[in-house]
């Protein structure tokens, strides 16, 4: 039998490291807000034949946008990020960019988010995280009453829901800061999707770990939580596997408009697996256990037994 609760602090020290890179990333570059929540127009082109970044930039430069933001989402496609336009000003941008590099443009995606709009969707963009996350808490709550102080339960989840969304968030401050990724409402429609992931797993689990406390396995809390996680450890990696085979073909075969909408639900899929496997179900072992004073629970440098 895999000793997954032995290894907690390792799965601590890790999920720490992890989570402290995200700070440090979001302290100092935070997140590259897209035109969904600061407003102004998003520009798909495709263009034929293809053109550098740089030759493109240069070109919007001389066109009058100098504050104009380019992403490079293909070989050939650019989302163009600028203060809002009328359609009538896009078609005469693209006018001019064809004219001047010498090429043909496909628009594969276009829209304009007043400034107002953008504050709007970034506030109901929180709230609707914050909600999703109550209301998970409360689901637990109510789906383990019958167990001995079952908010416990649902912290546990709630925890490690949290260790799932930071992280993320923590991958696309870098990513915001090393190639200009921005975020838009599909990266709070995927948040929302790997909370229900997330939970899903950890209910799984622990609902394992329910029906095993009252089969008596073990009298051994922490041996019970081990012995649920085996055996539901089969379900969980194919369930994941399954899952991200076809969040692999939508991302490299998908488009660049969902492209990092994708992303999201990949890294979702692995991280909320792997918390629900070493993160929530570990510290509901400690808190059961009152573990959390215990210096040897936290240092994974120290052996651990259960």
């Amino acid at each position: 039998m895999i000793d997954f609760v032995s290894k907690k602090s390792w799965f601590f020290f890790a999920s720490g490291i992890v989570v402290l890179i995200g700070i440090i990333s979001l302290s100092l570059f935070g997140l590259k807000a897209g035109t969904d929540f600061t407003g102004g127009t998003s520009i798909t082109y495709q263009f034929t034949p293809a053109v550098e970044q740089n030759q493109l930039r240069q070109e919007m430069a001389d066109l009058g946008y100098v504050k104009a933001t380019i992403q490079q989402t293909d070989e050939d496609s650019f989302i163009i990020h600028l203060s809002e336009i009328s359609v009538e000003e896009r078609d005469s941008l693209t006018s001019n960019l064809e004219a001047n590099l010498g090429c043909e443009i496909k628009i594969l995606n276009y829209y304009s988010v007043s400034p107002t709009v953008g504050i709007k969707t970034a506030r109901n963009a929180a709230i609707a995280v914050i909600i999703a996350a109550i209301a998970m808490l409360f689901y637990i709550v109510w789906a383990f009453r019958r167990m001995p102080q079952p908010f416990r339960w649902g912290t546990c989840a709630i925890i490690a829901l949290f260790h799932d969304v930071f992280i993320i968030i923590g991958i696309f401050s870098l990513l915001g800061w090393l190639r200009g990724v921005e975020i838009d409402a599909l990266f709070i429609t995927g948040i929302l999707a790997v909370v229900g992931y997330s939970i899903n797993n950890t209910v799984v689990i622990f609902d394992r770990i329910r029906e095993n406390i009252s089969k008596h396995i073990s009298p051994n809390f922490a041996e019970t939580v081990n012995s649920s996680i085996v055996e539901t450890l089969g379900r969980s990696i194919n369930t994941a596997l399954t899952t991200l085979f076809v969040l692999l073909a939508l991302f490299l075969f998908g488009g660049a408009t969902i492209h990092y909408f994708v992303l999201v639900l990949l890294l979702g899929v692995i991280i909320g697996t792997y918390s629900s496997i070493c993160i929530s179900s570990q510290f509901l072992v400690v808190w059961e256990q009152h573990e959390w004073r215990k210096l040897s629970t936290w240092i994974p440098f120290r052996k651990q037994t259960f």
